[in-house]
């Protein structure tokens, strides 16, 4: 008899995002013409830059010689994108070597995969609200305990509560815990943590001897000072997180997938004999085993993006949506709400009006204004009676969703 994996049970059947799918396309059926404004899910819009086009032209012809074809790459990434990576690391004060760096095929791949090469026992602490796929990971890994019906929390999952009161930036915690996801800038709440804030989680860390997975997937969306683009940029922090980046919200690669993470030589892990084990080995064990790694194509794609011209390209992708978060922060806070993030970010995370519920939110923006919302609660129960926003749309969809709200639609 072939058993189950009977954690993968306990995760919703359907996800948040599949319960608003359903939602929209039961108004759709009711409301065949009426033109809707997704202002909703973390997708983007914009097309690949011209560098990367290019430059996948340019890989696609060499496969079709027997003198330039690849075959199985190398599963830790080619080295002519890792040795960009690492010069723009350099840029930032950062060096790495190059053993360190393992191209993914994004972010969210990784985030969970993660958990493959760290032990059962530890304890994992995570924001509240933010991204479900980290305690979804957890779940599914069986490390997340028991729930509690009451406030569908878990026994062995501690949680950050971020409310108004911190800004929406998560608090270290009281007790000791072994493995803590930070997303900087945050999603949903597009709030940012500064160097001295960050500090605290790396000497956190340090004395407790945790683990940071620290998704960076918004850095190129940074653009205040005092906010890193690494978590590497504070002193320590080598020893103590592994860091995700992926091109798919800088770059629009959320249909090619392609990104890195970093495992520092200085990070370990350890033995329940209390030796040391550089967590670097059990990853390239990991890849070497698990994936023949990301298409040759894809990755002379990201490799354009760190060109001149593809640099250049970027920041226009990035500013035009930077651009219709920060119309929609302007507006949104016009009318009277209360909003959080949409600087270096492109979400911005706003309190909903008399208390009202999540959900009911968002069936009235999606029936009386035809304009689809993220509800908090998809994020965790402190995103309850919030809504996010994201300016990955069009400008001209920004605009319009904007006046639609102001005029009462």
């Amino acid at each position: 008899m072939a058993l189950a994996n009977e954690n993968y049970l306990k995760t919703p059947e359907i996800s948040y995002f599949d319960e608003i799918e359903k939602r929209v396309n039961a108004y759709k059926i009711t409301h065949p013409n009426s033109k809707l404004i997704r202002l909703g899910l973390g997708d983007v819009t914009r097309p690949l830059p011209n560098e990367v086009i290019q430059a996948m032209h340019r890989a696609v012809d060499e496969m079709a010689h027997v003198e330039t074809f690849k075959g199985y790459g190398p599963p830790q990434g080619y080295d002519f994108l890792i040795d960009k990576i690492l010069k723009d690391y350099r840029t930032l004060g950062v060096t790495l070597d190059k053993e360190s760096v393992f191209i993914s095929d994004g972010a969210k791949s990784d985030i969970g995969n993660i958990g493959h090469v760290l032990g059962r026992d530890n304890i994992i602490a995570i924001a509240d609200p933010v991204y479900p796929v980290y305690e979804n990971a957890t779940i599914m890994s069986g490390r997340a305990g028991i729930i509690n019906e009451d406030d569908q929390k878990w026994s062995n999952i501690v949680y950050l509560t971020c409310t108004a009161k911190t800004n929406f930036l998560p608090e270290l915690p009281n007790e000791k815990v072994d493995i803590i996801y930070l997303c900087n800038p945050n999603n949903p709440t597009g709030t940012v943590m500064n160097k001295a804030e960050l500090k605290k989680w790396i000497d956190y860390a340090i004395e407790h001897q945790s683990i940071i997975v620290y998704d960076g997937a918004y850095q190129a969306y940074i653009n205040e000072d005092d906010i890193p683009r690494s978590i590497y940029e504070i002193k320590g922090a080598k020893k103590v997180a592994i860091e995700i980046k992926t091109y798919s919200k800088s770059a629009g690669f959320t249909g090619l997938r392609c990104g890195y993470t970093i495992f520092p030589k200085e990070l370990m892990v350890y033995t329940r004999m209390g030796d040391q084990v550089p967590l670097l080995e059990l990853w390239s064990r990991r890849k070497t085993n698990y994936t023949n790694g990301v298409s040759y194509i894809v990755q002379r794609g990201a490799e354009a993006i760190y060109t001149r011209k593809g640099k250049q390209e970027i920041i226009e992708i990035v500013n035009y949506y930077l651009k219709n978060a920060a119309i929609i922060r302007q507006e949104l806070r016009a009318m009277g709400y209360e909003t959080y993030g949409g600087k270096s970010s492109p979400y911005v995370w706003f309190k909903i009006p008399d208390e009202q519920s999540s959900w009911k939110f968002f069936q009235q923006l999606l029936y009386d204004y035809k304009i689809i919302g993220t509800p908090g609660i998809v994020f965790g129960a402190s995103g309850e009676n919030y809504m996010r926003f994201t300016g990955f749309g069009s400008r001209e969809d920004t605009i319009e969703a904007m006046n639609r709200l102001r005029k009462g639609y």
